[in-house]
């Protein structure tokens, strides 16, 4: 795919790495692609970054016609830098795409467009452990005109942001709660795909959480409301009597890359891992027994998130004493050792950049 690229004249400063944050500071550039029904893709662009004009009647405003993306460049020791399985990301935006009527893109056009990015922005990647420059594709349908319908057009666009690290005062178990009111999603919906709507549904449950100083919420199935699912957005998964269990994929929860990278470290390292459904019921059982000896959370931003604390109805549970298990810290240690460069990487899960 031609890339056209018009370079920024007024180039910006990255701030001191330890004030960095998420998502506030931006790259000097942006990238854009086009599509049409009848063109399909054309004029990618990287330009300057800056404000994008929209028709007020563009169909991402009325009808959610989006979805999006996210994955980070790392800084390795050495100075290089490289990405940790970016074609999963690739692969699971097709998949996004396909399920909200957005057009898919050929998989090596848009690993092309990702690794030209990341190549020119690569004064961004910041360098110290922990912190990375996180990665924003996103696809939006710009009919301008109203009606629900096929989108006929849309825009590809690709934004990256140097963030800190997550763990700044090292990694701390969190209290959840389990959510008995509001639903993710459901099977046979947009579950499994990464758009926006997903993560503006979820918002009221956290506020509710976090008014009652918890952290996240463990999302029960939007069927029977009986299956854990989710806690917040990332993926979960237990450690109960010696064996991992993580819910299964059954279309209403999101297949995430990090999840993926947990289970296959885990068999390697001979953990038994089971993926199949794990009722409340159960976890609590466990949790009463003694037999659940560690939870977490796995996503991009955090790697894994260990819980300490879980709230269902009028009950708290403490998990492994409320500190991080040595499970968890096994994974996050590896992930990240093979994420930053610190470990040999068995799986060929690293793309080299430079």
């Amino acid at each position: 795919m031609e890339i056209k690229i018009t370079k920024t004249t007024t180039p910006n400063t990255m701030p001191p790495e330890d004030k960095l944050g998420f998502g506030k500071v931006f790259t000097d550039h942006m990238l854009l692609v086009d599509w049409n029904v009848d063109k399909g893709w054309y004029n990618a662009r990287i330009e300057p970054f800056g404000r994008i004009s929209l028709h007020p009647a563009s169909t991402v405003l009325h009808y959610g016609a989006e979805i999006f993306e996210g994955l980070k460049a790392y800084r390795r020791a050495d100075g290089g830098v490289q990405l940790f399985r970016p074609r999963e990301n690739i692969k699971r935006m097709n998949r996004s795409a396909e399920r909200m009527s957005l057009p898919e893109m050929d998989e090596d056009d848009m690993f092309e467009l990702l690794t030209t990015f990341v190549k020119l922005e690569e004064k961004w990647v910041p360098k110290s452990f922990g912190t990375s420059l996180y990665l924003r594709p996103f696809l939006f349908g710009n009919d301008e005109a109203l009606g629900v319908h096929a989108v006929h057009n849309a825009t590809f666009m690709l934004i990256a942001s140097p963030s800190g690290s997550y763990y700044k005062e090292g990694i701390n178990p969190v209290g959840i709660m389990i959510e008995c009111e509001d639903v993710r999603t459901v099977r046979g919906g947009t579950g499994y795909a990464k758009c926006g709507g997903n993560y503006a549904a979820s918002t009221r449950a956290g506020e509710r959480a976090a008014k009652k100083g918890y952290s996240q919420v463990l999302w029960l199935d939007g069927v029977e409301q009986k299956y854990i699912e989710e806690v917040g957005a990332m993926n979960v998964m237990f450690k109960i009597d010696g064996v991992v269990v993580t819910p299964k994929l059954t279309g209403s929860i999101l297949p995430g890359i990090t999840r993926k990278s947990c289970i296959e470290v885990l068999k390697t390292k001979g953990y038994t891992v089971e993926e199949r459904l794990l009722s409340v019921d159960e976890l609590i059982a466990a949790m009463e027994s003694g037999k659940l000896e560690e939870a977490w959370g796995c996503g991009t931003a955090a790697v894994v998130s260990p819980i300490g604390k879980l709230a269902y109805g009028d009950k708290v549970y403490e998990i492994g004493g409320g500190k991080i298990g040595a499970l968890t810290q096994e994974l996050y240690d590896t992930l990240t050792g093979i994420q930053w460069g610190k470990l040999d990487d068995p799986f060929n899960w690293v793309y080299k950049l430079s």
